[in-house]
C-alpha cells in the first residue's frame, strides 16, 4: 500500500501530449506525468502569515502524516499533489509549543473568503479562497473528506486544536482549513 492509498488519493494521472514531428505529417502521442510546480512558500494576509519556505513532509512510521520538526515552519506533504494541481494539496504546521504560539497559531481565525497564496517554484502563485474552517476530534478525523480525491485544485491547512491533553502531551483535535483555487 502506497502513501496515496493511506489517504484515498489516486496516483497522479498521466497527461497525453501531442507532439508534431518536423519530418512527418502524423502526430505522435507521448504519455507523461502531469507537470507540478513545487510550492515554495505560504502567505495568508488575513492572519499576517508569510512563510518564505516550506519543508517536505511524508508519512511517519506509524502511518500518520508527519508534522514539521521546527514549530516555526510549514510543511508540504510531498506524497500528494502540489498546490494548484487537481486534488487536495496538504500543508501542515504546529499551533504552538512550550515556548508559545507557532506558525499556524492563528489559522482558526480564518473565515470563508480569506485569501491564501502559495508561491510556486515555476514563478506562479496558486491563489486559494477559504471555504470553511472545521475542528475534528483526532479519534474521529474525517480522512476521506480531508485527503480524498477532488476534481478541482484544493488546499488543506492542518494543525492541532481543541483542549490540550497534558498526559498525552497532545491536543485532542485537529483544525482543518478547506480552500479552493480561484
Amino acid at each position: 500500500m502506497g502513501p496515496f492509498d493511506l489517504f484515498g488519493v489516486d496516483e497522479p494521472e498521466a497527461v497525453t501530449t501531442e507532439v508534431p514531428l518536423a519530418s512527418a505529417a502524423r502526430v505522435v502521442r507521448v504519455d507523461q506525468p502531469a507537470p507540478a510546480a513545487r510550492p515554495v512558500g505560504l502567505t495568508v494576509p488575513a492572519i499576517g502569515l508569510a512563510e518564505p519556505a516550506l519543508v517536505d513532509l511524508g508519512i511517519a512510521g506509524d502511518g500518520r502524516l508527519q508534522a514539521p520538526e521546527d514549530f516555526s515552519r510549514v510543511g508540504w506533504y510531498t506524497g500528494g499533489v502540489a498546490p494548484g494541481d487537481p486534488g487536495p494539496a496538504v500543508l501542515v504546521g504546529h499551533v504552538d509549543s512550550w515556548r508559545g504560539p507557532a506558525v499556524f497559531f492563528r489559522i482558526r481565525e480564518l473565515t470563508p473568503g480569506a485569501e491564501v497564496l502559495v508561491p510556486r517554484e515555476d514563478g506562479s502563485t496558486a491563489r486559494f479562497v477559504v471555504d470553511a474552517v472545521e475542528q475534528y476530534p483526532k479519534d474521529g478525523f474525517p480522512t476521506e473528506r480531508v485527503y480524498g480525491p477532488t476534481a478541482d485544485a484544493q488546499l488543506r491547512l492542518i494543525t492541532c486544536g481543541g483542549s490540550f491533553d497534558r498526559a498525552a502531551r497532545s491536543y485532542r483535535d485537529n483544525i482543518v482549513v478547506y480552500a479552493s483555487l480561484r
